[in-house]
């Protein structure tokens, strides 16, 4: 089962809070068919990464977890994160050192994320073209992949119609 939500929406035809929706449905059906536990703390720390769709630090995570728990710890914050990572409901932003949701929840794959330096949202792009050529280069060289995901930097298409926002300084 994996989520519905397309992002390559516009922002005008998202709809935020069935994203949301869709996403701890997916996560709480994928759990039970893996027999693993989605508690408390794990469902609330994926519902407020999916609270927008930018990428959180584990420091805010906890920063907005504390009024509602109050023995929350780093620790708390970094095991519910490490379960949702293994169980690929949230990918890490490693340029960021943050986390977003996956918007592809319960398949395997690779991804490729778009990053806006205005907005800091995070786009999931499945981009199969790329991480076949990238998968073929890997392969030439011999190299064994742990994981594999490419991040790009740059202005979002919803950005790039915002006045004042800088779009001049691309790189193709």
């Amino acid at each position: 089962m994996t989520t519905q939500t397309n992002p390559n929406l516009s922002p005008l035809e998202h709809n935020h809070t069935q994203c949301v929706s869709e996403a701890l449905v997916t996560a709480e059906h994928l759990c039970t068919e893996r027999g693993v536990q989605l508690t408390p703390i794990r469902h609330k720390v994926l519902e407020l990464i999916w609270e927008s769709h930018k990428a959180v630090k584990a420091y805010e995570l906890l920063d907005r977890l504390k009024p509602l728990q109050q023995a929350a710890k780093p620790a708390t914050i970094y095991r519910a994160l490490d379960f949702l990572m293994e169980q690929g409901l949230i990918h890490r932003v490693e340029s960021l050192n943050a986390f977003v949701g996956c918007s592809c929840s319960g398949l395997q794959h690779e991804q490729l994320l778009l990053i806006c330096k205005n907005c800091q949202e995070v786009e999931e792009r499945s981009a199969k073209k790329v991480m076949a050529a990238v998968s073929q280069e890997i392969k030439q060289a011999g190299f064994i992949v742990h994981s594999k995901a490419i991040e790009v930097h740059g202005i979002c298409a919803k950005c790039q119609t915002l006045p004042g926002v800088n779009v001049n300084n691309s790189v193709s």
